[in-house]
């Protein structure tokens, strides 16, 4: 049995800004998730994908910033069970009792819910042959946008994904974008851009089509794709990407008793707080009036939602706030010193 005065449910990026907050007021977290690395959503899907609406950083990565939120966190030594999802959640006399897939239990009298939107996967192309190549030839995400570099790629999707993704990789591979509409959902700029690539001859562009037929034997040599009038068309590639959303999945949280609605987590905006005492939710999970899903929010849902867990861990001492710029509590927690 590990008891801490939270436990953290997600180590993306605002379960690891969560983790900071709690520590710099002295409680002390433990991190499970269900991926087998930190950074959530960021390293998992879009690693290399440029990020541009964190605060005071014009540009970033998934990777980048998962590192440096890893080092902002450094001195609390926190740790963090990987590959294990939570699957029972009790309420006992001392806080929450929780147990992990791998037995693993642990007390506390504070859960912070910071699972994106649960557990997840991308929705898959249903051809025959694209389990075979799964990983080797047909990818749903890209960790190492270099491994693409000075080859052929077919990205399906019309979506901000498939979008980004085939303007980045216009810049050092040949390119072929299809969508089974004509018309693409991402946002009318990266359309925009990707129709001035195709007059550039930098992009072709393919609609409305679906795959059809995957060609190869140890690698893929080609793909065939049809239009609604049976109209068929074979591309050669080395590599298949399809950018199709993700299929969610709350898992055993929907067990949990939570007031769920939909497939999110209503919550107050007072702490972020949930219908349970001691049970909070932030970032893409948890829903409330005017809710926005971005990270920078996330980072704020996260700092209220420290600030009340210290209620219930130390209910004999009372919160003090304090500034990290000026307090020497908080720098000495975060190892910083200061000369005279």
């Amino acid at each position: 049995m590990i008891k801490t005065d939270v436990l953290v449910i997600g180590a993306g990026p605002v379960g690891l800004f969560a983790v900071h907050q709690l520590g710099i007021i002295g409680l002390k977290a433990e991190v499970v998730d269900n991926l087998d690395k930190v950074g959530g959503q960021c390293i998992e899907l879009y690693p290399d994908k440029p990020i541009y609406d964190i605060p005071a950083i014009p540009e970033c990565t998934g990777e980048s910033l998962t590192k440096n939120l890893l080092e902002q966190i450094k001195p609390f030594k926190t740790n963090f069970h990987l590959n294990q999802r939570v699957e029972k959640i009790s309420k006992e006399k001392d806080g929450w009792r929780v147990t992990t897939n791998k037995k693993t239990e642990f007390l506390a009298p504070n859960v912070i819910i910071a699972g994106g939107v649960g557990s997840f996967e991308p929705r898959k192309f249903l051809v025959k042959g694209a389990d075979i190549f799964e990983n080797k030839g047909v990818f749903y995400s890209i960790k190492d946008k270099n491994f693409f570099k000075n080859k052929k790629v077919c990205i399906f999707g019309g979506g901000d994904s498939a979008l980004d993704w085939a303007i980045e990789m216009s810049k050092f591979s040949e390119v072929v974008l299809v969508h089974r509409r004509n018309e693409f959902r991402g946002t009318k700029n990266s359309a925009d851009i990707a129709r001035k690539l195709e007059k550039e001859g930098k992009i072709k562009i393919k609609t409305p089509f679906q795959i059809d037929s995957i060609e190869g034997q140890n690698k893929i040599s080609s793909i065939t794709i049809k239009d609604d009038n049976g109209k068929s068309e074979k591309i050669t590639t080395d590599f298949v990407l399809g950018f199709f959303g993700l299929i969610m999945k709350l898992g055993p949280i929907a067990e949990w008793g939570l007031n769920l609605d939909k497939k999110t987590i209503p919550v107050n905006t007072e702490n972020f707080q949930t219908n349970k005492e001691g049970i909070f939710a932030i970032g893409d999970i948890c829903t409330y009036p005017g809710k926005l899903k971005l990270i920078l929010s996330g980072f704020h849902e996260g700092a209220l939602a420290a600030r009340a867990c210290f209620k219930l861990a130390k209910p004999n001492e009372k919160y003090r706030f304090e500034f990290s710029t000026t307090s020497k509590n908080i720098q000495e927690k975060l190892g910083i010193k200061k000369s005279d």
